[in-house]
């Protein structure tokens, strides 16, 4: 990826995307694989795919609480602190409470991490196509405003993204709960398997079914093809994993995005303005702050 800064001052570029997170990093895929030259900005520091997770490559007693918050912590973080997200393994993925200061009436949790790649790191990988349930609820029940698109429509671009995202997952065939193009399904344990069995004995028409996760359970050619491999199952997710079985820009669209030269990632970078060309109506650029050196 191009990291040269000198040279970012005298391109100009076909797009600008601001941040790198799920949506950033596809953008910058779908840009860059399309032929356009492509900047994409982000506040976080640099996170390198495989090598930048540390934390995952160490075992709990490596962790002088064993992964719990410390008093200090809880003091200088007391909105991050408050859920799993922030922890002392994953402190050094989060932004400091006192650099993104902002009032609650009703208590309002904003997770901001400090990296490339965002929350895409760290999110919980569960993914479930919305059905015609979903968006024809507020037209049925007569409030807010209706969704102007329909599942068929959607349909093939969730088979689009999924095929290179790779979704495991059982197809059960659900109205309400639309199949994806799953990879085979995660193993359920055993006493899943039997709780399974007992729902299904006692209570006929209800379906347990393993999580449909962007989690690789095995590697199919769009997968390997970037360098991700299957889920190994050490149950450090959270941490960064480099294998890439999970779904995380790093792993998953920021490789393909460099592999065609098109590409421009800058960490470290605020934008802190689009400028907006008022006679053509569009943005034309966008101001950026250097969070190390302060320049704009």
């Amino acid at each position: 990826m191009n990291l040269n800064i000198d040279a970012i001052k005298s391109i100009t570029y076909d797009a600008i995307v601001v941040g790198s997170g799920v949506s950033g990093g596809y953008a910058a895929k779908e840009l860059t694989e399309k032929g356009m030259r492509t900047l994409v900005l982000d506040r976080g520091k640099q996170m390198e795919h495989i090598t930048g997770y540390e934390p995952s490559y160490k075992d709990p007693w490596d962790f002088k609480y064993n992964g719990l918050l410390t008093q200090e912590q809880k003091a200088s973080h007391p909105k991050l602190s408050r859920d799993y997200p922030y922890n002392e393994m994953t402190e050094k993925y989060w932004m400091n409470d006192s650099d993104s200061l902002y009032k609650e009436e009703k208590r309002f949790d904003w997770y901001r991490p400090n990296i490339v790649g965002g929350k895409s790191i760290m999110w919980g990988r569960q993914t479930y196509r919305l059905s015609d349930i979903d968006f024809e609820a507020n037209a049925k029940e007569g409030i807010a405003v209706d969704w102007p698109i329909r599942y068929n429509e959607i349909a093939p671009w969730y088979s689009y993204v999924e095929k290179h995202v790779g979704i495991s997952g059982e197809a059960l065939g659900l109205p309400q709960l639309p199949d994806s193009e799953f990879l085979k399904p995660m193993d359920m344990y055993c006493v899943e398997k039997e709780v399974r069995k007992r729902i299904e004995k006692n209570f006929p028409g209800r379906i347990m079914t393993i999580g449909r996760v962007a989690n690789l359970s095995e590697a199919k050619q769009a997968q390997l093809g970037v360098g991700r491999s299957a889920c190994q199952y050490r149950n450090k997710c959270r941490l960064g994993c480099p294998y890439g079985a999970y779904f995380s820009s790093q792993s998953c669209t920021l490789p393909p995005a460099a592999k065609t030269g098109l590409l421009t990632l800058r960490p470290d970078s605020l934008v802190s303005e689009i400028i907006y060309d008022a006679a053509k109506q569009r943005a034309k650029g966008v101001r950026v702050i250097d969070t190390v050196t302060h320049e704009v």
